[in-house]
């Protein structure tokens, strides 16, 4: 379960325009979702190579360049869908724990 929530979170992040690496640990620790590189590389590698994802090199000022990540065609409609099941999700986890507070 937590890989989906992941999934939707980075590539949600993403979807906002290119962004490096270090910028998504950022913005996931910023919504209290403690992301390490560890876990984010291979979370990359894999949405890349299923064809969510693209990157491209910018030259840095401070060392060597960067890979920017942003998403795909693709990676944008998965987004979409991912966006519906998890506003569904939401929904029947809300009802069903509404519905056992009443109890």
């Amino acid at each position: 379960m937590r890989k989906g929530v992941l999934d939707i979170c980075i590539l949600s992040i993403i979807s906002q325009g290119e962004i490096y690496p270090s910028d998504i640990i950022t913005k996931m620790k910023e919504a209290k979702l403690i992301v390490v590189e560890g876990t984010l590389y291979p979370l990359l590698t894999r949405l890349k190579n299923a064809g969510l994802l693209a990157y491209s090199w910018v030259e840095s000022n401070s060392g060597p360049p960067r890979k920017y990540y942003k998403l795909t065609p693709l990676g944008e409609e998965l987004l979409k869908e991912l966006r519906i099941t998890w506003d569904e999700l939401l929904e029947a986890v809300n009802k069903t724990t509404n519905q056992n507070t009443a109890l």
